[in-house]
This record gives C-alpha cells, sequence and structure tokens, in this order.
C-alpha cells in the first residue's frame, strides 16, 4: 500500500478531528482569501477610476466625499458650484481639460450624469450600439446598466430626485436610449450620461424657464464612431456658457496642462474662491489607509486562526503517532523504511492542511459573491468570480503549515525504536 493511501486511511479513522483541523485551516484561509480579492478589487477600482482625474473641484466640505461623489460616485455632493465661476477655472491656463459634471437624480440607483463630450474623452468611451447623447433628454448608459435594468436603444424611463430611491421621480420628462457603452470597466458601466441642459431642465419650476439656455443646449454631434476632438468639447463649454449664469453645476474634473499645474492650482482654487480643489490620488490614498486599518486587523486575526490550527494539526499527528506506535513497528518489521514512515507522517499533515486551504479559498470565493450580491452601491460591487495570481501563495502557506506541523511527529517516527516497541506490547 503507497505512503499516500496509509496517511489517508490513517486521518479518516478519526474523521471527527481530521474535520475539526480542516475547518480551523479552512475559516483562517478563507478570511484571508476574502481580504485579498475585496482588497485587489477595491486598488484596482480606485486606480481604474481616478487614473486620468488630476483634480475635483466643488463645493466647500470634505474632499473625500467630494471625489467619492464625484468620481466614484458612491456618496452625496458637497453642495453646487456657481456655473459662471467653473468657467473661469475651466479656461485657466493651468488647466488642459475640464469636465463639467452635473449631479442629482437617478434611475433605480444608477446615477444619471449631466456632463459633455469631455467626459468621453476622458475616459476614452465607446458605443457598442446606438449613438452618444445628442439633444436633451438622450441618454448614453453603461453597459452594466443596460444589462441590469434590461435597457436596450429607445427604451424610455423616468428619473427620481436624489442619489438613490424611486419616491421623488420626474413625470415632466422621461429620458430615451440613444447608445449603450462598450464595458470599460470602471465606473462608466453603471452610470447613465446625458447633456447637463437635461438635468437643469428636469429641475427646473416651469418648462418655458429660460429659453435662450434651451435653444443653445443642444449637443448636435454625432460621436456613434468613437472619435471625440476638443474642439468638439470646446464647443460644447461655449454652448453651456450661454446658459444662465445663475445656473450652478455639481463639480468639475480637471486634467493638468503641465507639472507647474500641480503646486499652483489648487492653492489658487482654495485660496482665491469659495470652491474647493480635492486630489483624487490623494483622498484615495487616505480612504484606503482607513481602510486598511480594519484589513490589517482582520488579516492578523486570520493568521491566528492558522496558528491555531496549525498547532491542532501538530497535536493530532502526536497523538495519534502515540497510539499507532505498535502499528509503525509492525511495518517497519515487514520491511518498511524509516523514510517511508517520515512519507507517512508527513502526508497526513499536508493532505489536512491543503485541503482546509482548498475548502477556504472556495469558501472565501462564494462569500465575497454573496456580498458583493447584496451591495446596495454598483459602484464598488465586489466579485467573488475572480481569480488572483496572488492566491497562490495560500496553497504555499497551507503546504508549509501542514509540514510545520507535522515535521516533529514525523522525526519521532523516523527514529523511533521497534524493539523497544514490540517488548512493550
Amino acid at each position: 500500500m503507497s505512503p499516500l493511501k496509509i496517511s489517508w486511511k490513517s486521518l479518516w479513522s478519526k474523521p471527527l478531528s481530521a474535520a475539526l483541523n480542516i475547518m480551523l485551516i479552512a475559516f483562517g484561509t478563507g478570511i484571508l482569501t476574502i481580504l485579498l480579492l475585496a482588497s485587489t478589487q477595491i486598488s484596482e477600482k480606485l486606480e481604474n477610476n481616478s487614473k486620468d482625474v488630476d483634480l475635483v473641484v466643488g463645493a466647500k466640505g470634505s474632499p473625500l466625499q467630494l471625489v467619492l461623489s464625484s468620481i466614484y460616485y458612491i456618496d452625496f455632493p458637497t453642495g453646487n458650484i456657481p456655473l459662471k465661476a467653473a468657467m473661469e477655472l475651466a479656461h485657466s491656463p493651468f488647466v488642459k481639460r475640464a469636465v463639467p459634471l452635473a449631479l442629482g437624480d437617478n434611475y433605480n440607483g444608477v446615477r444619471i450624469v449631466g456632463t459633455d463630450t469631455n467626459f468621453v474623452s476622458l475616459y476614452k468611451l465607446k458605443t457598442a450600439q446606438g449613438k452618444f447623447w445628442q439633444k436633451d433628454f438622450e441618454t448614453t448608459i453603461g453597459a452594466s446598466v443596460a444589462k441590469n435594468q434590461g435597457l436596450k436603444i429607445g427604451d424610455t424611463f423616468y428619473g427620481a430626485h436624489g442619489l438613490t430611491g424611486s419616491t421623488d421621480v420626474h413625470k415632466s420628462h422621461q429620458y430615451t436610449v440613444s447608445g449603450i457603452l462598450e464595458p470599460q470597466g470602471n465606473v462608466t458601466d453603471n452610470l447613465i450620461l446625458t447633456n447637463i441642459a437635461s438635468v437643469w431642465k428636469m429641475h427646473d419650476e416651469h418648462e418655458d424657464h429660460d429659453h435662450e439656455a434651451e435653444e443653445h443646449s443642444h449637443e448636435g454631434h454625432d460621436h456613434a464612431d468613437g472619435t471625440h476632438h476638443d474642439h468638439k468639447a470646446e464647443h460644447q463649454h461655449k454652448e453651456i456658457e450661454k446658459a444662465d449664469e445663475s445656473r450652478e453645476l455639481t463639480s468639475l474634473l480637471i486634467q493638468y496642462r503641465s507639472p507647474m499645474s500641480v503646486a499652483m492650482f489648487p492653492q489658487m482654487v482654495n485660496q482665491t474662491t469659495n470652491m474647493q480643489a480635492a486630489s483624487p490620488a490623494q483622498e484615495s490614498t487616505r480612504l484606503f489607509s482607513l481602510i486598511g486599518v480594519g484589513v490589517d486587523t482582520l488579516q492578523w486575526f486570520a493568521v491566528l486562526i492558522m496558528l491555531i490550527a496549525a498547532i491542532s494539526v501538530f497535536v493530532n499527528l502526536y497523538n495519534s503517532l502515540k497510539e499507532r506506535n505498535y502499528d509503525l513497528a509492525i511495518m517497519r518489521t515487514l520491511g518498511a523504511s524509516r523514510t517511508k514512515l517520515f512519507i507517512i507522517v508527513i502526508a497526513e499533515g499536508i493532505i489536512l492542511t491543503l485541503a482546509g486551504t482548498v475548502i477556504g479559498i472556495a469558501l472565501g470565493h462564494l462569500a465575497l459573491e454573496f456580498i458583493g450580491s447584496n451591495q446596495e452601491s454598483s459602484q464598488a460591487q465586489l466579485s467573488g468570480f475572480v481569480l488572483l495570481y496572488d492566491e497562490i501563495y495560500l496553497f504555499v502557506a497551507g503546504l508549509a503549515i501542514g509540514i510545520f506541523a507535522a515535521i516533529i511527529p514525523a522525526i519521532q517516527a523516523y527514529r523511533s525504536n521497534i524493539s523497544k516497541i514490540l517488548s512493550k506490547n
């Protein structure tokens, strides 16, 4: 009989003990798997969604809240900023591109974002079906929105006031789906995009308010081929500027023109205007450091469980060895070598820990998928159906724990004195 088969039969001669050890290892590995998957996905989402945005300008308040609401769309905006002041900043010599945002409505929890073609250029968006919005109340929706909400080209829907909930529905206007974006792997997959004038009009108390702004709000540009030019975005800026100066925006996404802008522009905004400038890179780092405190705590907790599991495996093998001394001695008399006995005991430790590791990783993926499917926000949704290269280190850790826990009992089996053991029995 092979050493592996002997080890397997030996372990399951005491199923409760083996199951307890596997459960401990699986629990610790599962926690580590969840933390690894979640922290990696959160880090990637933070990086992918903000990598081309140098600065966010918005109303005074929490810089982190401003970044979360304007880049990740997972918080409420800090307020609104005057259109005139925002456009003055957009024309600053420090600014290469300024993307206006008008937030405030949702459709079944999906944010409706009023913006212009600068947003399309910033995220390098392309349509999979249809075209980009051309006029008021036309929308281009993200790939995930189309899938989850069951929307297709030509469908209509009503927006609701607020960033969540559907209690205050705007029945005066309905949006029409004119295009569906290609999957981007970032926040735009979960957004509904339209022009800024649509958001303004949706909140007007009277339909006939500001006819001049209405005339200039149409964006008669066909971007269905996925090509976007700066002069078109500049033209739309001019159209926005022709609107009533009492209009407001939620925020501006800024791309710097030169390295000098990094030092000069945020300071200018914070000191000379009633607005604030927040760096996505700095705020994302601060956010991840806050999350990291809890992650580190849970990691140490999982490591402690794994250590307890290793001790449990060691005790189990040590006690089992005492009970099986006579059986092992008989095996030696029948021709089994010292090395074979050593391998049998080591194999028992490895089987226990690897079984626990595999079960733990599987449970970790399933648990994270369950957590992700029950998240309220689609912008930070986590998935358990993601495989990471780093998970191989969990297998290596399981292998190491198995060898570590079994090494002393295995050495004892190797050094066992056959004559003494047989004479006692």
